[in-house]
């Protein structure tokens, strides 16, 4: 019998995806950072996100530290659709000799979270877990967008720019548990840019540009070395570490010296790093993937 670390990651989701219907209210359904739903007039994002302890944060971690992280990774998903947040509800699965000041710090580091980036945690659920088993939790959230600032992972053409934002690698080193959501640059770039495609960086540039080239139907062409790479980072570590939470788009060539000249007014660090073909181009390995990481 196939194992799920047999099938990977993004083949497992693909399978679970197949022949879910969907309502007509339904603009964006699964594969994208964010579910996006129509009400009326407007478009409200979906998004579910989880950390569990020994995959995400080690047992020593400060409890602030992964609440922070918790809550960061839905708005980071709401950011690479360029959205922004709203109601949060948090489920904690918890073994019963969890101490009560682990808890409290956890929700003062997602308070602190929302408080600097937006949302309110509204609600939630708690469980049990056996003795001895990994803390998990859990972060459902919605968000909102308008159409014009809208952005998917499949928009890109040919001859579009290849930007990140940030620096990429290292982030165990401490950036995976206190990064900063790029809330504030995408509403900035989605508002004075026509961005053809965006999502997040969590799995590696690696593993994650090749799924927006794929959805695109683009293939894609990377400068190694004009990689941003945090400071004593390899390109190889750039490439796959993960974790990075920048932002990964796509802007048409004609708009990105535009791009470039205008963003170093207003934010740091952004960087072109290639370029979407028509054909296949590179080819990049590496990256976390859920079910075939080394056990």
């Amino acid at each position: 019998m196939k194992t799920v670390g047999e099938l990977g990651e993004d083949p497992l989701v693909a399978q679970l995806c197949e022949g879910l219907a969907l309502a007509k209210n339904v603009v964006v359904g699964p594969g994208d950072d964010c579910a996006v739903v129509r009400e009326g007039r407007s478009l409200i994002l979906l998004k579910t996100d989880a950390v569990v302890e020994g995959v995400h944060f080690l047992p020593k971690a400060p409890a602030k530290k992964v609440g922070w992280k918790a809550v960061a990774r839905v708005l980071s998903d709401f950011a690479a659709m360029g959205g922004r947040p709203g109601e949060f509800l948090v489920t904690l699965a918890l073994p019963k000799e969890t101490p009560l000041r682990w808890v409290r710090s956890l929700y003062e580091g997602m308070s602190a979270c929302l408080a600097e980036h937006g949302g309110v945690i509204v609600g939630g659920e708690t469980t049990s877990l056996p003795a001895g088993a990994p803390i998990m939790i859990s972060v459902a959230a919605r968000g909102a967008v308008t159409a014009r600032q809208l952005v998917t992972r499949d928009g890109g053409r040919p001859g579009d720019a290849i930007f990140v934002t940030g620096f990429l690698g290292g982030s165990i080193k401490g950036k995976h548990l206190s990064f900063t959501p790029r809330l504030e640059e995408a509403a900035w770039l989605t508002e004075n840019f026509r961005v053809r495609a965006m999502m997040d960086l969590s799995d590696g540039l690696a593993k994650d540009l090749p799924r927006l080239a794929k959805l695109s139907g683009c293939g894609f062409e990377i400068e190694r070395e004009a990689i941003p790479r945090t400071r004593g980072c390899s390109v190889g570590a750039a490439l796959a570490d993960g974790e990075d939470y920048e932002l990964l788009f796509t802007i048409s060539d004609r708009s990105a010296k535009k791009l470039e000249s205008e963003w170093a007014a207003s934010f740091p660090t952004l960087t072109r790093i290639g370029t979407l073909t028509e054909n296949e181009g590179d080819n990049l390995s590496g990256g976390w993937d859920h079910f075939s990481r080394p056990s």
